[in-house]
């Protein structure tokens, strides 16, 4: 399961859950299993509204739905809580020889966001300490944020600190750093909206 494509369906689902539940370690799972999860759902929830199916089909379909729902939201949580753990033991053992090869690319950048907070945090406060520093308390650097409406659609594109953003669609509304919008309002990709 770990390099090959996996075909999904609601008993394999449930066995990638039941795995990453039962082992303290995060599981390995197919780079595009959050792409391949999407398609899952949506061709559920396509079942549920089928006209072609009866009402008991449609109801069954509806719950299977709502299993559905509950076991990606477990899965997510207890990888969430997994991730957090990981990064939480190499801010505090400062070692480079925690194992992330399990992170799918979209749980790296969980994983380094948390990673670099801890460790700010860690130096600013526990490290002054230590070395008999006073603790600098600087407000907070909040990042500034434009809201932007897209005026054409702008494939999934990657920031100067590795985030990923969109994809987005015409006409779709995003509150994006301001660096990141001025960028796409000056390709005429987006329009700022205003208050």
């Amino acid at each position: 399961m770990e390099e090959k494509s996996i075909n999904l369906t609601y008993e394999t689902l449930f066995e990638l859950f039941t795995r990453e539940k039962n082992r303290e370690e995060l599981q390995k799972l197919d780079a595009k299993f959050y792409d391949e999860l999407l398609s899952y759902l949506r061709e559920k929830k396509g079942s549920a509204e089928n006209p072609m199916f009866s009402d008991e089909e449609k109801q069954r379909s509806r719950r299977q739905v709502e299993n559905i729902i509950k076991i990606i939201k477990e899965l997510y949580d207890r990888r969430e809580k997994k991730i957090i753990f990981m990064a939480l033991n190499k801010t505090r053992t400062n070692s480079g020889t925690i194992d992330s090869s399990a992170l799918l690319e979209e749980e790296q950048q969980l994983f380094n966001s948390v990673v670099q907070v801890l460790s700010q945090h860690r130096n600013e406060i526990l490290n002054s300490v230590l070395n008999d520093s006073p603790v600098v308390r600087t407000a907070s650097k909040q990042q500034t944020n434009k809201l932007i409406r897209f005026l054409h659609d702008v494939p999934k594109f990657v920031g100067k600190e590795l985030e990923i953003y969109g994809p987005f669609k015409e006409e779709d509304v995003a509150n994006l750093p301001a660096e990141v919008a001025e960028i796409l309002l000056k390709k005429g990709k987006a329009e700022e909206i205003e208050g």
